[in-house]
């Protein structure tokens, strides 16, 4: 297909889109980066977490995000207590027929929400590992295939907060964005505190089927993109890596630099931002509105850098605007 053809297809399959995000609206106020990163995410069939003090309506989008697709939703709220056994299922013994039965555990569901992760010690947050990576789970001696789609949509609070584990980096690496969830506006909340005084949460159904995101997710792989769009991710990547490559100075400050799925992940959201903003072709705008997203989670921080109180967010802001833009 043209890139005409491409847009057409997008004009037409974007309104499944528009129907979702309308459905969360009678629900959520503001917050409207987070629902537009949370349709990559489906878009995109990747894992998302999101960070943010409580109060901030994470819970709340991820369950009326849920309810808007025709599938299978299960909350998990990670507590210290947790066992591994709690989400991926055990072995139960029988005494009447001396034989071992599978009982499967809440992560056999289409979408997951994993409710306050980092609550939850490194062993239970491991156990999600085969699942995200594989979309599969094992019992025992036993290798179970989880169903199409396969969504966890983790949320955190600040790592500083009492209480709370930071996740491993094998795991965080498998999430596909890492999304910061900020305060409202003073409107915003002002509209918030109106819909909870009158009681209007409002009534969300089911407007879309998998098939029709599957249908989209198609579509959207036949976007156009550039070789030279391509050179640019991979040199946004790299400079993670081996920032002196690039001329830059902030080597000293990154220990461990993003891995090649940074550039997988950052690819395809590029082209699902494209596919949301109805065009059949990638721009190094749609580059660099999701590259923070994608890229936050995967830089790890020397500790000059947090001895300068330096964040990931300002290392990414310094590489997009000193690498070289196609």
């Amino acid at each position: 297909m043209d890139i005409k053809e491409i847009t057409k297809r997008i004009e037409s399959e974007s309104v499944v889109f528009r129907r979702i995000m309308a459905e969360i609206e009678k629900v959520v106020v503001g917050q409207r980066h987070l629902m537009e990163r949370m349709l990559i995410g489906l878009l995109c069939d990747g894992h998302l977490l999101l960070e943010g003090v409580p109060g901030l309506a994470k819970t709340t989008a991820v369950k009326t995000l849920a309810k808007t697709i025709r599938t299978t939703f299960q909350r998990i709220q990670f507590t210290p207590d947790l066992l591994p056994a709690d989400i991926l299922g055990t072995q139960v013994y029988r005494p009447d027929n001396g034989s071992f039965e599978i009982r499967k555990g809440p992560i056999f569901h289409n979408i997951i929400l994993a409710d306050e992760i980092n609550r939850a010690p490194a062993k239970v947050q491991s156990a999600l590992l085969e699942a995200m990576q594989e979309r599969q789970v094992t019992i025992g001696e036993e290798t179970f295939v989880l169903e199409r789609p396969f969504l966890v949509l983790a949320t955190q609070n600040p790592i500083e907060q009492e209480g709370t584990y930071p996740l491993p980096e094998a795991q965080i690496d498998r999430f596909m964005l890492k999304i910061k969830v900020d305060y409202p506006s003073a409107k915003e909340e002002k509209g918030i505190m109106e819909r909870v005084y009158k009681g209007a949460a409002g009534n969300v159904s089911g407007v879309v089927d998998v098939s029709e995101i599957e249908s989209s997710r198609g579509t959207m792989y036949s976007i156009h993109m550039e070789e030279k769009i391509v050179d640019y991710i991979v040199r946004i990547s790299r400079a993670t890596r081996n920032s002196r490559e690039f001329g830059l100075d902030i080597a000293p400050m990154i220990s461990y630099g993003a891995s090649p799925r940074a550039s997988i992940w950052l690819g395809l959201a590029s082209r699902a931002h494209a596919f949301l903003s109805g065009r059949g072709y990638v721009t190094p705008h749609d580059v660099k509105s999701v590259a923070p997203d994608v890229l936050r989670h995967r830089i790890i921080l020397s500790y000059e850098a947090e001895a300068e109180g330096k964040s990931t967010d300002d290392l990414i802001k310094v590489l997009l605007e000193r690498i070289e833009v196609p």
